[in-house]
């Protein structure tokens, strides 16, 4: 039905706004159905979760994901995160765009100076709160949206220092209106986004990449085994694979649990690094080099 995208700077009152959000949606006749997608969802800590680029970018794979699945005609799904690079956003709104749903920015204009404050009166009060290296890291990197862009418009502005932030906000009212508005053939204000050729393809190629990778992963686990059960007594010098695949290298037998283990650990990893990069590979062969590749690594350490 739609993918709000709520966006700010830390400590502006993002989740405050979502929150009035969602309850003047479900306060309606129609009572639709409302998410709220966000870092306490997974038990995520805020400092954990931005300590440094990879955390952040990991961080950014599992929300979206997570909406990505969850996108349908029959919800209304709202990010609250900070959402603050553009770049990301616009992934969010590929999604949007692939589901053939509707789609917004509801954005807390706060000071730097308030969230500045606000982030240290939570501190001592015990509650979330963000450490100051990290906030302000993450104040000095915020890309405001800009409503010229397809991926931060329609953009409505709460601006919850000066105003408060409440069900009645005249931003949270038009994004209610703006999402819950019926649309026919004279409709010019609320656009619904339309796939493309080319996100049904990438969808459909993604697809296929994950399957691939499910089974070459088990392929190769299942011929670790084998291998291993004809070894003979004595320490192994590497594990052969075949089929032009490189060769394991370990000294010592590797129980199935780790195996295992380390599979979900890959196409985990593997699916979150093809968010803001190439997708994984389509074809079985080389999604095997890729794990071989993987699990020489870990062992080397483990």
């Amino acid at each position: 039905m739609a993918l709000v995208v709520i966006c700010g700077q830390p400590c502006s009152g993002k989740s405050t706004a979502a929150l009035c959000l969602a309850e003047a949606l479900k306060d309606l006749e129609t009572k639709p159905t409302v998410r709220i997608i966000d870092e306490t969802s997974f038990h995520l800590d805020r400092n954990q979760s931005y300590a440094d680029m990879t955390a952040e970018k990991n961080l950014r794979g599992v929300l979206r994901s997570e909406v990505d699945r969850s996108l349908s005609k029959d919800n209304i799904i709202i990010v609250d995160s900070l959402n603050s690079i553009k770049g990301y956003r616009y992934e969010l709104w590929c999604l949007a765009r692939a589901a053939g749903i509707r789609y917004c920015v509801l954005y807390c204009d706060v000071e730097e100076t308030h969230c500045r404050k606000w982030n240290e009166e939570r501190k001592e009060k015990g509650e979330a709160s963000y450490d100051d290296k990290i906030f302000e890291d993450l104040v000095r990197r915020f890309e405001k949206p800009d409503r010229r862009n397809r991926w931060d418009s329609p953009l409505f502005e709460l601006f919850p220092s000066k105003e408060g932030t409440e069900k009645s906000s005249a931003a949270t009212l038009d994004a209610v209106l703006y999402l819950t508005k019926k649309v026919d053939s004279k409709t010019r204000d609320v656009k619904l986004l339309q796939p493309t050729i080319a996100t049904q393809t990438t969808r459909l190629s993604e697809a296929n990449s994950l399957y691939e990778m499910d089974r070459a992963t088990q392929e190769v686990i299942t011929a670790i085994m084998e291998a291993q059960s004809q070894a003979t007594g004595g320490p192994m010098n590497g594990i052969t694979l075949g089929h032009g695949l490189p060769t394991i290298d370990s000294s010592r037998t590797i129980g199935l649990p780790e195996l295992r283990r380390l599979r979900r650990t890959f196409i985990k990893l593997t699916g979150q690094s093809s968010l803001s990069g190439p997708p994984p590979p389509s074809d079985a062969d080389s999604a095997k080099r890729m794990f071989v590749d993987y699990l020489n690594r870990e062992l080397e350490t483990a």
